[in-house]
């Protein structure tokens, strides 16, 4: 059987439509489609189920790719013992994380890597939370930041390692003339009459936003549903809304917006994630290093 296709019936597993395999793989979906019809010829068994524009997987299937997710994880095992005893810090490194964090994060951690391991790539892939542990679980990035807030994982399933990097506080957003500007604090219910503009970019994020709001009491009524945060922005600023934000999106903030503590404290917490065992991995290793020291040198919001 061609590991290849191996490959690729176990990203049609986790991401059911061959489609979505087509984007991950950086294929066509016909070419998917090709290589799963030669898995078959190969295996001589039916391997998937069409089921409209989705597919399943046939019980046959579903054993082959339990299979090829063993094979490949020890070839994957077999990369970190070499790559450990090499004791090196070469080559490339995929990392993935969500917008928030990443801005934050990112840049100065692999400008420092670049700095001291000049032969080592890091390449970034702004992904979500949940796309992120499905790329690390599918071999597609090796390292991912991921928080607890948006995340519908369980963050302690054995295939992933997970690091507590630090905690975020969530704030809200004002206008610069909004009649509460100046208080030091807010609660949530005091914004029960305020129209809203919400980031919508990730709905796991904008349901933790409006759920907050229905523990507070009221249901937000929302005047934007924005695929940037700058567009948020612009509609805070103008006076046309109020909105929630991560305490890390508000570090670089210079604008006239008022970014004011939520009380209760709602907070994220935020991991970087890597398959089991592969902490070995030199440059993993090293990168976790560095993004631990870029969290270490932040010493709050400014």
């Amino acid at each position: 059987m061609d590991f290849a296709r191996l490959r690729t019936l176990r990203e049609l597993s986790l991401r059911k439509t061959m489609a979505a395999v087509a984007d991950a793989l950086l294929i066509s979906p016909s070419a998917v489609s090709q290589q799963i019809a030669q898995l078959e010829d190969e295996t001589g068994i039916e391997l998937v189920e069409r089921r409209g524009r989705g597919v399943r997987l046939t019980p046959a299937g579903q054993r082959l790719v339990d299979h090829a997710g063993r094979v490949i994880g020890i070839l994957e095992e077999a990369k970190t013992d070499l790559a450990e005893l090499k004791k090196t810090v070469a080559g490339e490194l995929r990392v993935s994380a969500f917008p928030s964090v990443a801005a934050s994060l990112i840049p100065p951690t692999i400008r420092a890597m670049s700095t001291r391991f000049p032969d080592l790539v890091a390449i970034f892939e702004e992904l979500e939370p949940d796309d992120s542990l499905a790329a690390l679980r599918a071999w597609q990035t090796d390292v991912a930041i991921v928080d607890d807030l948006t995340t519908s994982a369980s963050l302690s399933e054995t295939q992933v390692e997970m690091l507590h990097l630090l905690d975020d506080h969530l704030h809200v957003l004002l206008p610069r003339d909004h009649p509460l500007a100046e208080r030091p604090h807010l609660t949530l219910s005091e914004l029960a009459t305020e129209r809203w503009a919400l980031d919508t970019t990730s709905a796991t994020y904008s349901d933790v936003i409006v759920g907050a709001c229905r523990d507070a009491g009221f249901d937000p009524i929302i005047n934007a549903r924005c695929h940037s945060f700058e567009v948020v922005r612009a509609m805070v600023e103008a006076g046309c809304s109020v909105s929630i934000n991560p305490g890390l999106r508000g570090r670089d903030y210079i604008g006239t917006l008022r970014l004011k503590e939520i009380r209760p404290i709602i907070t994220r917490r935020i991991f970087v994630a890597f398959r089991s065992g592969e902490r070995r991995n030199p440059a993993i290793a090293e990168f976790v290093n560095a993004l631990r020291g870029v969290v270490a040198s932040m010493t709050g919001p400014r």
